[in-house]
């Protein structure tokens, strides 16, 4: 039998202020935010499971303390890194005893922009720029690289968890008002600048040339310089441009990418039109 949610909690006395120790307990469980991942309710476990410390504080009435479990089970889905900005401003409305319907509104209004926003920052921004500086520096021959890689994103995305926990529960709701008025603008920002160093990984990193000459007498034509004065790094260019175009306009994933550029690697070299990838 399905369990009916109500509308209002029975006991309406606003809940506990929660202690540091017990924000900090909250980021930790966010860290399991997608251990239960499904497609009906996506992060929705993961979700209970980091938010249950703060509930068990607020609601000693057992049968509020079902009903918020109840609707904290609903479908739920965001940036992983960026999850605690919503928890802290749904457990300052848990703690007010404000009605469900308005908890569970501004969940969903929470949730939303901050999947835009935590890409553009993250996977756009930050991996990017931080794995482009330590791949250099591996390609190098420096040990550390690949620990120095882990260390500055982790401490980012740590101090991060934290801050937002704490700031969104001070805030409460009043913090949806300064993510919606600036999530648009920080949102194209954060785009651009990935957009720019990806397109510098593309110059550094894309190093496939072309290993024609045509035969021209005493001045060979050199196919791949010609290529240079026109547009340096066109090949790069033409490659990512490709795959861009594979993913967006025909939905290839990733690893059908991989395997497309291993192919061509393979094929070019074989035939000559890339410089030999085996040993001589």
């Amino acid at each position: 039998m399905a369990y009916n949610i109500p509308d209002t909690y029975e006991d309406l006395t606003p809940g506990a202020q929660l202690d540091k120790k017990t924000l900090n307990k909250m980021v930790w469980r966010s860290l399991f935010l997608q251990a239960s991942f499904n497609y009906e309710r996506m992060q929705a476990g993961g979700w209970l499971y980091s938010i249950l410390p703060g509930l068990e504080k607020i609601h000693t009435n057992k049968n509020d303390l079902a009903a918020s479990m109840s609707h904290n089970l609903e479908f739920f889905n965001t940036h992983p890194f960026l999850v605690n900005f919503v928890m802290g401003i749904v457990l300052s409305l848990e703690q007010a005893k404000s009605d469900i319907p308005t908890i569970r509104a501004v969940r969903v209004a929470a949730m939303g922009p901050l999947g835009g926003i935590g890409d553009a920052l993250f996977w756009f921004t930050l991996v990017p720029i931080t794995a482009g500086i330590t791949s250099n520096m591996a390609i190098n021959g420096s040990v550390i690289a690949p620990f120095l890689f882990l260390l500055i994103f982790n401490a980012v995305q740590f101090a991060l968890r934290y801050f937002l926990m704490s700031w969104s529960y001070k805030l409460g709701t009043s913090a949806i008002g300064i993510l919606t008025e600036n999530a648009k603008e920080f949102t194209r920002a954060a785009s651009i600048l990935g957009i720019f160093v990806v397109g510098a990984l593309t110059v550094m990193f894309g190093a496939t040339k072309l290993n024609i000459v045509i035969a021209n007498g005493k001045a060979p034509i050199d196919v791949q310089k010609i290529l240079d004065g026109v547009l340096p790094s066109m090949i790069p260019l033409g490659l990512t441009l490709l795959l861009y175009m594979l993913m967006k306009k025909f939905k290839w994933t990733p690893i059908r990418c991989i395997l497309l550029l291993l192919a061509i690697g393979l094929v070019g070299s074989g035939f000559g039109i890339w410089p030999s990838i085996w040993p001589k």
